[in-house]
């Protein structure tokens, strides 16, 4: 069986009953990813950012590493399983706040489509709080799209642009 190697994010905005504060589910979804579904072999260090869309509330966000057996598709829901597990609902408003969230960034494979599955993700390189963390642990892994590094395409979203005149 072919072991995969997979780029994944990780985000928390909800305290849980168990694990505590957002910084404390995303270390607490790491440990569980690694005993669970593969082998963790890096891990970002955690970090704050501002929420995206309606939620009003800060995120702690990481990415990870993992080498599993899983197919991407299998991955997805061993992630979804997860996440539910830790208390999030998928249903009502997209963006909401959430106790943990758990997203596949890469894949060694390169491109990956299915109806509910799009690796890379579609929204990845416009998000710091993805970008930032994965090139602390993965900063030569390339976007098959582009073909950029994730130190490039860090460097793209992040470099100060002069104001228009």
């Amino acid at each position: 069986m072919t072991t995969h190697t997979y780029l994944v994010a990780l985000g928390s905005n909800q305290r849980h009953a168990h694990f505590g504060r957002p910084r404390a589910v995303v270390a607490a979804a790491m440990d569980i990813l690694d005993e669970t579904l593969g082998t963790v072999t890096a891990r970002s260090p955690i970090v704050d950012s501002a929420p995206v869309g309606p939620s009003l509330r800060r995120y702690a966000n990481a990415v990870l590493v993992l080498e599993s057996k899983l197919e991407p598709q299998g991955l997805l829901r061993c992630l979804q399983e997860a996440e539910a597990a830790f208390g999030r609902e998928r249903r009502g408003q997209r963006w909401r706040s959430r106790t943990l969230d758990l997203d596949i960034v890469l894949w060694d494979g390169g491109i990956f489509a299915a109806p509910d599955l799009l690796v890379p993700h579609p929204l990845f390189r416009e998000r710091d709080f993805v970008l930032g963390p994965a090139v602390a642990i993965a900063p030569g892994w390339r976007d098959p799209l582009t073909g950029l590094t994730l130190r490039q395409l860090h460097a793209r979203l992040t470099r100060r642009r002069s104001t228009p005149r």
